[in-house]
């Protein structure tokens, strides 16, 4: 399994849970990688980050 996938499998587990600190906006950042770093991920990690990503924009106010 890839250090992409595994990465994107960690977060989506992490996305649901709330902690003692605070939930998804206070555990998250939104992920940002090389154009390298895209170029070598499948499309479902393509997908699990976007998603990452886009819920963040959404629940957190994180801007692209």
């Amino acid at each position: 399994m890839g250090k992409g996938l595994m990465l994107a499998l960690v977060l989506a587990a992490m996305a649901g849970c709330t902690t003692v600190k605070g939930g998804f906006c206070a555990v998250s950042s939104p992920l940002r990688l090389s154009t390298a770093a895209v170029d070598v991920l499948s499309d479902t990690e393509v997908k699990a980050l976007l998603a990452h990503n886009r819920k963040g924009e959404k629940l957190c106010g994180w801007k692209p």
